[in-house]
């Protein structure tokens, strides 16, 4: 899966785009153009026409999250450009509105609902009576979260191979503090004792929740504290009654496609100029993407997929 790295552009109000070559969630390299990027919101997916488009950059944009059913028109109207399906994925969310925490936990199956129920008996079981879930919601209380949760973030393998960890920098937790001010952030934190073990970080964009960061100490991996963290999140979530829908945004993945009640069918899009230079860079692309789709079939042949991934993630 592709990720883009971005810094500010001086032309075309295109930002400088920074699109990874990587294999497994490890980088490789970066491939830079000049891009507008168009982020696709929930809002935007759901509604029934499609957002207008900004001037391109230099070398053309970027459409993160696009309905995939909108793309033959943008080719359509596009001919003249190289138009290229990065990644497609369903976007996953929980409709929200008017719903009640248990007309989503009864979303699972009975199964499911077992398994779920095992796996915070088990942590309770490991750690005695000293599991709690703590909510942070003000700006005093966001800022003690930050200070918690950049520890445990810094443990996780997010951010030791992919630097996707929550962003944990002054500024970055002065902006939290500052959007708490204003009720735009949820967070929780799962402790044992007085030892903090996972966390969930949630941005408010209207009455929308997007899910942003979550993150676990590796050490209490086996007893799944990211699983009964969000879980106990959306209790305490749905019980506020103020929220439309809770995104869980770009990507695919087993926990988003468990946990979400709804999806529709997205992709990024990169729109470039033809130039020789930009066929050059899809070339590129292409070609590592088909290298890593053929060592994900060999690996899944051998049985030996699962214990690659997890050798990546240590």
């Amino acid at each position: 899966m592709d990720r883009e790295v971005k810094g500010r552009g001086s032309e075309n109000m295109g930002e400088r785009v920074a699109l990874r070559i990587e294999i497994a969630g490890r980088t490789f390299g970066y491939i830079r153009r000049d891009l507008a990027v168009v982020p696709h919101g929930l809002d935007d997916i759901l509604a029934p026409m499609a957002r207008d488009m900004p001037p391109a950059g230099r070398d053309g944009w970027l459409l993160r999250s696009l309905p995939r059913d909108r793309l033959p028109a943008l080719k359509a109207g596009l001919t003249d450009w190289l138009v290229v399906e990065r990644q497609a994925y369903p976007r996953h969310y929980v409709p929200m509105a008017g719903l009640r925490f248990d007309d989503w936990w009864q979303g699972f199956s009975s199964r499911t609902r077992q398994t779920l129920s095992r796996k915070a008996r088990r942590l309770g079981a490991h750690c005695g009576d000293g599991v709690t879930v703590r909510r942070y919601r003000t700006a005093d209380e966001i800022d003690e979260f930050m200070r918690i949760a950049a520890i445990l973030s810094a443990q996780t393998y997010q951010a030791r191979l992919m630097q996707a960890g929550l962003p944990a920098g002054e500024a970055d937790r002065a902006r939290a503090v500052a959007a708490a001010a204003e009720d735009k952030v949820r967070a929780f934190l799962l402790f044992v004792g007085a030892r903090a073990i996972a966390y969930l970080y949630l941005p408010v964009e209207r009455d929308i929740l997007i899910y942003a960061h979550l993150g676990y100490d590796p050490a209490f991996a086996a007893l799944s504290p990211g699983t009964v963290l969000h879980v106990e999140a959306m209790r305490a979530l749905f019980a506020e009654g103020r929220f439309r829908a809770f995104d869980f945004t770009e990507g695919d993945g087993a926990h988003k496609a468990q946990f979400a009640r709804a999806s529709v069918d997205c992709a990024d899009i990169l729109v470039l100029r033809p130039t020789l230079g930009n066929r050059a860079a899809l070339g590129l692309m292409n070609g590592v993407d088909r290298l890593a789709g053929a060592g994900k079939s060999l690996l899944d042949r051998l049985g030996l997929r699962a214990k690659a991934k997890a050798l990546i993630r240590r």
